[in-house]
Order: structure tokens, then sequence, then C-alpha cells
């Protein structure tokens, strides 16, 4: 129905989760955020590989064919419009007995939410004032890239971003280097070279950041690499910008005492991005 929420717990519609749940009690857990187009996923792949990546690391018995089916059930369930919605796809470990300790014989438990008719992607998003925060990013490589269930960095991040000063925040990593925003990949372009901070000891390998990195990039003439990035080049640079898989790109307009007016990469890309969601 357009204007609610549907639920969906192991591929049946439901409105409670059963308790204990693992992802309640440790964030014991996956989650990723897809575009819904009417009945059609939007890049899943991209989604699907790394959720594969993320429970083969936390250990997870094999569940991608069930996570697979219960996606295309609730997808199908959604009406065949050009309406724009985002399904938000959650793995527990499941139920189990008290203690950190994983259950061996735990059986993964599927959560997905259908939100309301969102916005459609189009024009490239108003130029963003980027603020700073006093959190940072944990240093921990085996979780590194993953969208797991802890995002307390996150949310303490987020709550940094006063609406009135700014509408997103910079992420420094534990030796002070730039790393993302609270809730989007980071990259800045250097003439003709994309650059994006290293996530090999925090942060989240997002699926839009993969997708410049190994496809956008190369079709609007760009060099695109990944590299430890520090503060003077984030405000030397030509252009900045972040991504997610709700907004796609949006420029930064403003950071600390930098402005930048005009985005033409940033805008290149973002045109070359909604191609890709039409396909």
């Amino acid at each position: 129905m357009v204007g609610e929420t549907s639920i969906w717990i192991d591929g049946a519609p439901a409105s409670a989760l059963e308790l204990p749940d693992r992802a309640f009690a440790y964030g014991d857990g996956l989650f990723e955020t897809l575009l819904l187009r009417g009945s059609r996923l939007l890049l899943q792949e991209l989604h699907l590989d790394r959720l594969r990546v993320g429970l083969q690391r936390l250990r997870f018995p094999d569940c991608m064919d069930s996570v697979c089916d219960y996606l295309a059930q609730a997808a199908a369930a959604e009406p065949d419009t050009d309406l724009f919605r985002v399904l938000r796809l959650t793995v527990s470990r499941g139920g189990g007995p008290r203690g950190y300790a994983p259950p061996a014989d735990c059986r993964p438990r599927v959560i997905i939410t259908v939100s309301p008719p969102v916005d459609a992607p189009s024009g490239l998003p108003a130029p963003a004032r980027l603020g700073e925060t006093s959190v940072r990013w944990g240093r921990q490589p085996l979780l590194a890239g993953l969208k797991h269930l802890n995002r307390l960095e996150q949310v303490l991040a987020a709550a940094d971003c006063d609406p009135h000063s700014c509408d997103e925040v910079l992420m420094l990593d534990q030796s002070g280097m730039p790393l993302s925003v609270s809730a989007g990949n980071l990259f800045l372009v250097a003439g003709k070279r994309l650059l994006t901070p290293s996530l090999d000891e925090a942060g989240i390998a997002g699926t839009r950041r993969r997708l410049i990195l190994e496809r956008l990039a190369a079709d609007c003439g760009l060099q695109a690499a990944e590299t430890r990035l520090e503060l003077s080049q984030l405000l030397a640079a030509n252009e900045l910008f972040y991504c997610n898989s709700v907004i796609g790109l949006r420029p930064v307009g403003t950071f600390r005492d930098r402005c930048w007016v005009e985005h033409p990469v940033t805008r290149r890309l973002h045109t070359a991005y909604l191609e890709c969601l039409r396909e």
C-alpha cells in the first residue's frame, strides 16, 4: 500500500520480531539498503556481492539462496510502477541462548522492510555544506568494509550534523585522515584523477563507491584510485562529493573556508549513474 511500510520476516508478512534475536542483543548481522523501482531491485548484484562477503567473514551459515528468494518475493509484492522505494534487507544470526558466542546451530533470519515511495533520483542534488565531528572511525580490519549492524560511530557522528550549519559531517580515521561522511563514501577530483579513501582498517565499502571505481570513472575519462587522503588534499581538490545508495552522488559546496561553485565532473558522474539505474 502507498504510504505504508511493508515488513517481511523469512518471507512472510510480519509486524513484530520474535525475541531473542542476536541482531537486537548484539548487533550480530548485516544489512543492505537497496533502491526499488516498482517491483525491480536496482543494482542488486552489487549489494548481494557485499552481503556474501560479510556473511562469510562473520561465519554465518550459507543462506544466500533464501535471501535471494525472500528479496524476489518482497519485490514482486510491490506494484509495477515507476515509483521508487527504499528496501532494507537485514540478515540476523537469529535466536540463541544468552552469551556472545554464536550457537553452532544458528538459523539466520531475513528481515525486509519496504518504505513508502520516495523522490525518484533525478538531477544532481544541491551542493552540501560539509561540517566536522569529533567522532572517529574505530580501527578493526576484520570488519572493515562490511555493512554490519554496529553503526554507533555513525549514529554519534550524525548527531553532530546540525541542520542549521551543515548537511553532512566528515569522519576521520584514528590517524586523523579523512575516511567518509556519516552516511556515504567520499571522493575528491584532482584534475583527471578521482580519489577515494582506502578502507583497509575501517569504513563501509559502498555499492555506489564500487560502481564509480569499477565503471563510472572510466566511462567519464577519469583515473580512479583508492588511497590514504589528507585534509589538505580535500581543501585543494577541484571538486568534492559523497555517495550512497539513496541519494546517488551529492557534491560538496562548502567545507571549512573552501567553497566549490562548479561541479562538472560530479555532474557527469551523476548523469552516468542515472543511466545505470535505467538499464
